[in-house]
């Protein structure tokens, strides 16, 4: 079956860093597009960032374009989101998910998420 599972989420001052990570197994991960996908406290989901199955093409929200980097290392069946810059507003539960095609399509299947605080 299809797993998810996110890790490298934190405590993290203003201005500081991290790098998210997905690992991902029960399906072909190079056929398909991932993304993240995060939910701040009291609001709805908000679509990060959006990777083409061939690293061809990435896609960011305006809200984290320059600062957030999606990436994937087929031969490792995993996905990443360097996270620089990190502002409070990015404070939120995030969550890597299963695009149902190669390009950025709808989500099929998500993760349990990981917590990213950025305070001071």
């Amino acid at each position: 079956q299809v797993q998810l599972v996110e890790s490298g989420g934190g405590l993290v001052q203003p201005g500081g860093s991290l790098r998210l990570s997905c690992a991902a197994s029960g399906f072909t991960f190079s056929n398909y597009a991932m993304s993240w996908v995060r939910q701040a406290p009291e609001k709805g989901l908000e679509r990060v960032s959006d990777i083409y199955s061939n690293s061809g093409s990435t896609f960011h929200a305006d809200s984290v374009k320059g600062r957030f980097t999606i990436s994937r290392d087929n031969a490792k069946n995993t996905l990443y989101l360097q996270m620089n810059s990190l502002k409070p507003e990015d404070t939120a539960v995030y969550y890597c998910a299963k695009d149902t095609t190669s390009w950025i399509s709808a989500l099929d299947y998500w993760g349990q998420g990981t917590q990213v605080t950025v305070s001071s």
